[in-house]
């Protein structure tokens, strides 16, 4: 019971630093003059994503030869498809519950231009690392796909900064709520805002950590595999930030943030960490690991689709991304894979 309770108690701190964090970036974002797309495909999108980053790297440097990679391996693939399926599911019921508050539903109100470039760069980047586990492990040029990788996000981190391609609209004071360390002050100091920023990642970080030990000794009680646990459990513990910053910024309207925030951390999981994975593992991906892959590829890809062709995005595209999540469940659990 006591497992069940911290649990339940992890899910609080994470949510806690979920609603503070999201509140801290809009103020950084506003005293930057940044756009909502590099807040929400960079600054929040790399934040958040550190719980599920730490994951596979501790996995890898400090678990067993073997275990310690699979979990690992399992964990880098396992990130992309729940930000590409369940995450993206997620916010299209938010987008749903809120309808009676958009004049403009069931249109999104996303910059295209912004998720456009995400999920260009995500499905050509997570493309060559797939493509890399077939490459039998020559070091040489696992080791080129690496830095192709690494170089490739920095490339996208400048281009998303420039606002190069989108329409750069800045994050606007009339739409924050007070700055939650400094409530009464219209122009909080930077130092303050940092002071939050960073406080609030500690909270994710912490209750991540407490969310994912508690769940590996549920799973182990439960019986359940060290596999599922690294494809399914540890992703969903791990990508609770991306989720509940979404869930508050579509409640508040600000769509781009929202779904930036998700696809900006695909981008980063698919090249920076699959980078790691590729250089610090065999990185031999299994047919259920392929399935995943294959999964991600045709959610991420009908949004992109939608946005691509009818120019804007829909609740009813991302939906579809929590029917192939459905669909990895079911099979796991009839053990097709």
């Amino acid at each position: 019971m006591t497992h069940w309770i911290l649990l339940l108690v992890s899910l609080g701190i994470i949510l806690l630093g979920a609603t503070v964090f999201t509140n801290g970036l809009e103020w950084f974002g506003k005293k930057m003059n940044l756009s909502d797309g590099a807040v929400g495909s960079i600054f929040a999108a790399v934040g958040t994503a550190l719980p599920e980053t730490l994951v596979p790297i501790v996995a890898i440097m400090f678990g067993s030869p073997e275990a310690g990679h699979k979990i690992g391996v399992g964990a880098i693939i396992g990130a992309p498809f729940m930000l590409g399926t369940l995450a993206l599911f997620i916010s299209g019921i938010a987008v749903v519950l809120n309808r009676r508050k958009r004049e403009d539903y069931p249109i999104m109100r996303v910059d295209t231009a912004v998720m456009r470039r995400d999920m260009e760069y995500f499905l050509v980047l997570y493309a060559v690392a797939i493509l890399a586990s077939f490459l039998n492990g020559h070091p040489v040029i696992k080791t080129f796909c690496g830095l192709a990788l690494f170089l490739t996000y920095g490339g996208y981190v400048l281009k998303t900064l420039r606002c190069e391609n989108d329409a750069c609209h800045t994050v606007e004071e009339s739409d924050l709520d007070p700055c939650y360390f400094a409530p009464k002050s219209h122009d909080p100091h930077m130092s303050i805002i940092g002071l939050q920023v960073f406080g609030s990642l500690l909270l994710i970080v912490w209750g991540s950590y407490i969310f994912v030990e508690k769940v590996q000794i549920l799973s182990l009680q439960m019986g359940i595999s060290p596999f599922i646990l690294a494809m399914i459990i540890a992703p969903i513990a791990t990508e609770l930030p991306e989720k509940f910053n979404s869930v508050i910024w579509i409640n508040k309207g600000k769509d781009t943030l929202a779904i930036g925030n998700i696809t900006g951390a695909m981008v980063f999981q698919g090249s920076v960490i699959t980078a790691l994975g590729i250089m610090m593992t065999e990185w031999q991906l299994n047919p259920a690991a392929l399935l995943t892959v294959a999964l991600t590829f045709a959610s991420v890809g009908m949004a992109y689709v939608q946005i691509r062709w009818k120019k804007h995005l829909t609740p009813g595209t991302l939906l579809v991304g929590g029917g192939f999540y459905l669909a990895f469940v079911v099979l796991v659990l009839l053990g097709k894979i």
